[in-house]
This record gives structure tokens, C-alpha cells and sequence, in this order.
């Protein structure tokens, strides 16, 4: 083992997209199948603290970590490749930086010294860098770096990592540059000169990177390689193709296969023992024999901007890796479901989910959904606001109160059965200020819920502000709404689910970040069980119909 952490830093340069993210993921995975001790941490360049309060069209979705950490998507990845949790340190913004340093100021912590970038700025994300090592007790630290090279926003932080690297000695950090490799359609050609400029940008700030990882959509040729080593001054073992996958599991394998968590073992001093990958390629076989489609129609309202459900759409992928399954999704945008035939819109669904989300837009739209799915009796898996909704479709269908809402959507409804409770009504900053993070869950015995898990108690990470209306309970569960997960208190609805269907469970958490492509979550892995057992009753019903 090595005696102190080693770190590597992944830069991106050309553009931005290009998949850093996955690239540190697997790199992690590669490094913790050599047996070594790895921790993640993503830089982030923007001036928001974190991304709790940004609009999912701006970001994507957010993060939550089990200590209720919101935090960038690419932790995500992060978390499904090492199968390891995370915590708050694993996510740093230029806003929280800046908010660290500015409060040591006011509380005269640099003794009346001029702040500046340089020390303090930089100081204080290398204190950040160093302690992610120390609680996380790590042998390797992966830390990506967020941005394109060249951007005025990250450039503290390459000035930070370009220090760290003397701190603790050339042998104990690399630096890894994924760029982008275009083909040039019309002379047939990949080019490098891209890759050329982002590493002389890189150069010019103090960093020479020690690997160079080109992103193309074809393999690179020896020639290729060998003209960027020359250019850009690294070595020919140094220049690893990454090209387009048709799976983002496949891309550990992957690189492996170009050397590169070889190249960094021996560049770190790392042992030089070969990983095991056995579990991890036991998962690729699988993804590609994945044959048996399911459909699935996802009701949101963030449909146009996928990452906005990226955590959902990987979870519903490791529930058809399970079963053997392809599942082909259906996007529905919640608004536009209103006023027009949800037959006709979701008639053929083996599967309907309604995801989280905040505001009043498209929520009438989801409640559509969810009373097809209970009427007709198609599986329904609900997350969080998918929960709420549910709720509200019962209360007004079949408990009789037909003006039944939120108070989030409607301040002056009759029947609140979704509500803030007392200790939320007084909340100003909105910023972290939800239930947030890992929370324990008492199960129901005997229920959908109880059967999936096959625990007692469960912990579940939640980000929400409203809750079923303990005032409400007794009605909705004499109606017949079972409430198969409940807060040890007994006053926090965590899972619903319904007796005569074939599966109606909804939870007030998002069981999608728990989820992982070797171990898929309970919720999502018999959810799509369902959905398949629908299809095949379906097309079960369709033969008889044809040879009868």
C-alpha cells in the first residue's frame, strides 16, 4: 500500500461533455479493483454553493449524498462505479470556497492580511483536497477537475492542484487531460491539433499533464498516438484512445484495455499486481445480453433535459440488467397530458413512473397518470413528488374529497393531504434547508415494500419539503392506502403502496441513488419485474386473441 495518498487530477480541455465524469469513475473502478482504498471528489467552477436551488434545465438533477449533501450528477457516476458512498467533502464549488474564506476574513482569522486568490483561495481548496484523503482515509484520491481548460471560472483550482503537486511530491500526484479528438468528414481524418492547443493551454498555467486521454467516436491509430506524445510530451504508453461505448459500463474495461490504470500504477508507485475484474466484466456480459424489451413511460416535466433524470434512467437500466431486460423508455411531458387521451398516450406501458420534481407545472398531468396506472392496473412506481401525487389521485378518487391537493400547489385547499409540517412553515433560505440525506424507514411485514427490501428497517435518501398530512392518515388508509413504510416515529409516510394491484408502490425518497449496476435497487429491480409480467400477460392475451 502506499504510504501516503496518491492523487490524480482529471482535466478536460476542447469541450465541455466529453465525459470526465465517467472517466474518473472508472478510473476509480480500475483502481479499486487492484485492491486500493479509493475516494472521489468533484471541483466544481461555479459561484453557487451548491446545486441545490439551480433549475434541473440549468444542471441536470441534483446529487443527495447520505449525509444530505446536495452535490453535483457526477457523483452519481461515481457512486455506481465503486459502489461506494460518498460524503459532503467528495463535492467542492468555487461558492463554498469563496463563503469558507470570506467568514474566516470576518472572524479575523488572516490578521488583518489582504484576501487574494493567491494564497488564500487556493489555500483553502488544497485544505479541502487534503481532508477528503484523511476522513476518507483513501490510498488514491480521484479528483476531476470541472470546466474546460481555458476557463476564467476554474482556473483557481488548476493553480491549486499545480501547488499541490510540489507540496506533496511529483511522485504522489498525476495529471490526466482527456481532449477531445475530432473526425473531419469530408478529408476522412481524426485530428489532434484540438488535443494540441487544450494541452498548450494546460502548459501555460504550470501543469504538464502525465497522460492524455482522447475522446473520439473511433479508435486512434499508432501514428496518431505516437504524434501526440511527440507534440505534446508525453510518453506513447501515455496516450490512451477513449472512444464512444455503447454502454458507459463497458468503459473501465475499456481503458484497461489501453493501459491506463497500468500506466498510472507505475507512474505512482502503485502495487503493479493486475485488478480483478471479474464482477465488473460479469456486468458488461450482461448489459450486452440484455434482449427482452419492457416499456417503460416516464411521466416529468423535465423530459427535454434527460440528465435532469439521470439517476432514474440508470437505476430503471440495473432493474433490466437484472431481469435480463432492455428497457425501452418513453418520455411524457406531465403538462402535456392534460386534456387529451391518456389512453392514447399510455394505453401500451408495461411500466409507468413519475419522478421527483417541484413546483405546480405538470403536476395535474402526473395525477392522470397515476389513476390510469391504479384503474387499470399497469405497475406505477412513484418517487418522492411521484408519492405525493399519488396521495392527492387517492384522496380525490377514492376518498370522496374531490378538491383533495398540496398545499405547495394550492395555499387554500379544502383538504390539505399534502403538507409542510409545523417546523418547515417558518423556513427563509431556501438552500439546504430541506429534509435532506439518509433517513431510516420502518417496514410494513407482509407488504410489496417489506418483500422487496427483505429488512426490517431500511435508510433512504430524501430531498423534499412536503409531507403526507398526519391529519389525513386515517382516511387514506381506511380507504384502503397502505402506508407499508413509516418514520420509527410513526409520523412521516415513507411508502404507500396499494393491495389488488399488481404492483402501486411510491416512496417519499429517491430510491434511484442507491442504486447500483450490480447490486440494482429493490423498488426498481420489482418494478421492472412487474412491468415484464404485464408484458407477458399482454402478449399472452394477444396469442390466445389470434389463434382462438
Amino acid at each position: 500500500m502506499p504510504e501516503r495518498p496518491k492523487y490524480v487530477f482529471v482535466t478536460g480541455g476542447v469541450a465541455s461533455g466529453l465525459g470526465k465524469g465517467i472517466t474518473s469513475a472508472s478510473l476509480a473502478r480500475l483502481l479499486k479493483s487492484r485492491g486500493l482504498r479509493v475516494t472521489l471528489q468533484k471541483l466544481d467552477p461555479y459561484i453557487n454553493v451548491d446545486p441545490g436551488t439551480m433549475n434541473p434545465f440549468e444542471h441536470g438533477e441534483v446529487f443527495v449524498l447520505d449525509d444530505g449533501a446536495e452535490t453535483d450528477l457526477d457523483l452519481g457516476h461515481y457512486e455506481r462505479f465503486t459502489d461506494e458512498s460518498l460524503h459532503r467533502e467528495s463535492n467542492v464549488t468555487t461558492g463554498a470556497v469563496y463563503q469558507a474564506v470570506i467568514s474566516k476574513e470576518r472572524r479575523g482569522e488572516f490578521l488583518g492580511k489582504t484576501v487574494q486568490v493567491i494564497p488564500h483561495i487556493t489555500n483553502e481548496i488544497k485544505d479541502r483536497i487534503r481532508r477528503l484523503s484523511v476522513t476518507s482515509d483513501a490510498d488514491d484520491c480521484v479528483i476531476e477537475v470541472g470546466g474546460t481548460v481555458g476557463d476564467i471560472e476554474s482556473l483557481p483550482f488548476l493553480e491549486a492542484i499545480r501547488q499541490l503537486r510540489n507540496e506533496v511530491g511529483r511522485d504522489n500526484v498525476a495529471f490526466v487531460h482527456l481532449a477531445l479528438m475530432p473526425f473531419i468528414g469530408p478529408t476522412g481524418e481524426l485530428k489532434t491539433k484540438p488535443t494540441q492547443h487544450s494541452v498548450k493551454e494546460l502548459r501555460s498555467i504550470g501543469i504538464q499533464p502525465d497522460v492524455i486521454v482522447c475522446r473520439s467516436d473511433r479508435p486512434i491509430s499508432r501514428h496518431l498516438k505516437d504524434k501526440i506524445s511527440l507534440l505534446c510530451d508525453v510518453e506513447p504508453l501515455a496516450v490512451i484512445s477513449a472512444i464512444d461505448a455503447e454502454s458507459i459500463y463497458e468503459v473501465p474495461l475499456l481503458l484497461h484495455k489501453e493501459g491506463l490504470d497500468g500506466y498510472l500504477a507505475h507512474l505512482l508507485r502503485l502495487p503493479e499486481d493486475e485488478p480483478d475484474l471479474t464482477e465488473w466484466r460479469a456486468l458488461v456480459d450482461q448489459v450486452h445480453h440484455v434482449t427482452e424489451p419492457v416499456s417503460i413511460s416516464v411521466v416529468g416535466k423535465y423530459v427535454t433535459l434527460k440528465d435532469a433524470y439521470l439517476s432514474v434512467i440508470e437505476a430503471l437500466k440495473h432493474g433490466g440488467f437484472h431481469h435480463g431486460a432492455k428497457v425501452n423508455l418513453t418520455w411524457i411531458a406531465s403538462d402535456e397530458l392534460v386534456g387529451v387521451s391518456v389512453e392514447e398516450v399510455l394505453g401500451r406501458s408495461d411500466g409507468i413512473l413519475v419522478p421527483g420534481g417541484f413546483g405546480l407545472r405538470g403536476v395535474e398531468g402526473k395525477v392522470e397518470a397515476i389513476r390510469f396506472a391504479r384503474e387499470r392496473k399497469i405497475p406505477y412506481l412513484g418517487l418522492c413528488l411521484g408519492l405525493q401525487c399519488a396521495v392527492v389521485e387517492f384522496a380525490r378518487n377514492v376518498c370522496g374529497l374531490a378538491d383533495a391537493n398540496s398545499s405547495e400547489w394550492n395555499p387554500d385547499t379544502p383538504y390539505p393531504v399534502i403538507d409542510l409540517l409545523p417546523e418547515q412553515k417558518s423556513v427563509v433560505d431556501l438552500g439546504g434547508s430541506m429534509r435532506l440525506g439518509a433517513y431510516p424507514c420502518n417496514l410494513l411485514p407482509g407488504s410489496l415494500a417489506r418483500a422487496a427490501y427483505g429488512e426490517d428497517v431500511i435508510y433512504e435518501r430524501h430531498r423534499h419539503r412536503y409531507e403526507v398530512n398526519p391529519d389525513y392518515h386515517g382516511i387514506l388508509q381506511e380507504h384502503g392506502l397502505i402506508f407499508s413504510g413509516m418514520s420509527p416515529s410513526g409520523r412521516l409516510v415513507e411508502i404507500i403502496e396499494l393491495r389488488g394491484h399488481p404492483y402501486f408502490v411510491a416512496g417519499q425518497f429517491h430510491p434511484e441513488l442507491k442504486s447500483r449496476p450490480t447490486r440494482p435497487h429493490p423498488l426498481f429491480r420489482d418494478f421492472i419485474g412487474a412491468a415484464l409480467a404485464r408484458r407477458h400477460g399482454a402478449l399472452g392475451e394477444e396469442r390466445l386473441a389470434v389463434t382462438g
